[in-house]
């Protein structure tokens, strides 16, 4: 990760905004966290601005800033002309005189490196045959060409940043002094870093901010009027070419802002399409009067920072002791990448496993943040990336597992809008219904198939309706009926068992229970016959040896 750029891990939610941003694509996630992947970043601070969350920080200077203040060399501030457009109405002047109730010993503008600059420029293109000329005053820039498009970097201007020439100007002058770069840019910190001895710190207009507030010391809100400051021109696109003379025969002179642009134009250069002209190339849309930490902490209205710009902006150049082009000598080198191209069987099989196994299947959609389905399957094979960001994957996945669930239930499932429109039916239900494919009732009224009352009813009462027993007479089939609304979705839900099986090997228990009975019955009804007929033989023989026997006694009484 670049020193510069932080990342608050708790922060991050894993919503893939800063890879959809990214215009290189320097990020990896893993964890469900964004990590920056600094070998590949060019710092320009897209990740910082777009993040909803704050999860990426720029590391502060302002502590390194108190330690040279206390160091008792004088420390001197080379600040960026695009101040004007972050300070609103406030001067050069103003702002000194503000910092140094800091502690800092002056303050200049960056506009003086910015001259400087500009006139070497001018005198590469006069006396040096060279073809293309890219300035080199964005090191976002410059980390494009040495990281992504070495083949241009012949063409990459060999001289200093405005930043580092104004502050190797300061140290020429005061061989003690510290110098502290104050703009918008974070990219200027690692340049300040990587170019050891130019730049001792470097500060952001939003920490400058902080700072002040937390001293207490406000701005005044005063311009002065410099007719010497033309330079001042050089954080707003053509900014470079507004202080050139453009005057070389045969050279064509044109400015690119954004990494997209600046991409563009690379790709003609390595392919030969480009030839005599001078490029000004910046990252950030609009040039630096645009950079990421302006847009953090700034209110950006390109017209109006342009306009802010511009009106302050002199007629002159700034009176510069030129120095000579060997003290003015930057060397870039290849920054080599980090991963190996992968062979296309590999692509073709991370690929397979997104589920795209023809040309059609890569819808190249970008919602996962990369261009096309190739380029997420190579950062797939590179650890950047994780298939379960690919949306159209997770859709078709969800969609496939759920409906799997829905197929095979072996319950009638009919989904229903708030229309009463039939929206999804399961194998069941047709079964259920007779009916032979989903396509003839899908989007036409459920009651062309069923009764709507339950629905209706459960609409407007929200309440479910669960098992209710209802004989479907036109379908001669009896089911168990449970209807749920979901307001989130707004959508019914029908959930039909088929208990006609059930409901007719109950009738036939019941027939079976009722011919029983009957049989029962009768055969009752015939066992009391015959006991009233025994009962009644019983009772005449009784009788009948009763009067015999009564005879007998008397007869025997008499004797």
């Amino acid at each position: 990760m670049p020193n510069c750029l932080t990342l608050k891990k708790s922060n991050c939610k894993n919503c893939y905004k800063c890879i959809r941003h990214c215009p290189v694509k320097a990020i990896r996630f893993s964890g469900n966290q964004a990590h920056i992947i600094g070998n590949e970043c060019i710092l320009c601070g897209h990740c910082f601005v777009v993040c909803p969350q704050n999860a990426k920080e720029i590391v502060d200077g302002t502590e390194k800033a108190r330690v040279l203040l206390q160091s008792g060399d004088p420390v001197v501030v080379s600040l960026a002309p695009s101040f004007i457009a972050n300070y609103e109405g406030v001067g050069i002047e103003s702002m000194r005189t503000a910092l140094k109730k800091l502690g800092f010993y002056d303050v200049e503008e960056t506009a003086v490196g910015a001259t400087i600059v500009k006139t070497e420029y001018e005198r590469i293109l006069a006396e040096e045959e060279r073809d293309i000329v890219i300035s080199s005053c964005c090191h976002s820039v410059n980390l494009l060409i040495q990281k992504y498009f070495p083949a241009a970097l012949e063409y990459l201007a060999d001289v200093m940043s405005p930043m580092q020439a104004h502050c190797a100007d300061i140290k020429k002058r005061m061989p003690n002094a510290k110098t502290v770069f104050i703009g918008p840019c974070v990219a200027k910190k690692d340049e300040a870093e990587h170019y050891e001895g130019l730049v001792d710190d470097v500060l952001t207009f939003e920490e400058l901010t902080n700072w002040l507030k937390a001293e207490g010391v406000e701005l005044e809100r005063s311009c002065d009027d410099t007719p010497e400051s033309r330079a001042r021109f050089f954080p707003t696109t053509r900014g470079v070419l507004k202080t050139m003379a453009q005057d070389q025969p045969g050279y064509t002179y044109l400015a690119l802002d954004g990494v997209e642009n600046c991409i563009a134009a690379l790709k003609d250069i390595e392919s030969g399409k480009i030839h005599k002209c001078f490029i000004e190339m910046s990252a950030c849309v609009g040039s630096c009067i645009g950079g990421p930490v302006m847009e953090k902490y700034h209110s950006t209205s390109p017209i109006k920072d342009y306009m802010a710009v511009a009106a302050y902006a002199g007629e002159r150049d700034f009176g510069v002791g030129q120095p000579t082009p060997g003290e003015l000598k930057k060397h870039f080198t290849m920054i080599e990448p980090k991963y190996p191209t992968p062979s296309e069987h590999e692509i073709l099989s991370v690929l397979r496993q997104m589920g795209k196994t023809k040309p059609s299947d890569e819808l190249n959609c970008g919602t996962c943040g990369y261009n096309s389905c190739r380029e997420k399957a190579i950062a797939i094979i590179h650890g950047k990336s994780e298939i379960s960001m690919c949306l159209p994957f997770l859709k078709d996945k969800a969609e496939s597992f759920s409906d799997t669930i829905v197929k095979n239930m072996p319950n009638g499932l009919i989904v229903l809008n708030e229309n009463l429109e039939v929206q999804q039916i399961n194998t069941a239900a047709r079964k259920i219904m007779n009916i032979r494919a989903a396509s003839d009732v899908l989007g036409e009224p459920v009651v062309r198939i069923l009764d709507p009352s339950v629905f209706i009813r459960v609409k407007n009462s929200g309440r479910i309706v669960r098992d209710q027993r209802t004989y479907l007479a036109e379908y001669n089939k009896y089911v168990e009926q449970t209807v749920v609304y979901d307001p989130d979705s707004h959508m019914l839900i029908g959930i039909m068992r088929d208990i006609t099986e059930e409901e007719a090997d109950r009738e036939k228990k019941s027939r079976i229970n009722k011919q029983t009975l009957e049989v029962a019955d009768s055969v009752v009804e015939k066992q009391m016959r015959i006991v009233q007929e025994i009962a009644s033989l019983l009772g005449e023989t009784a009788a009948e040896t009763k009067i015999a026997l009564t005879k007998l006694k008397e007869s025997v009484g008499d004797e």
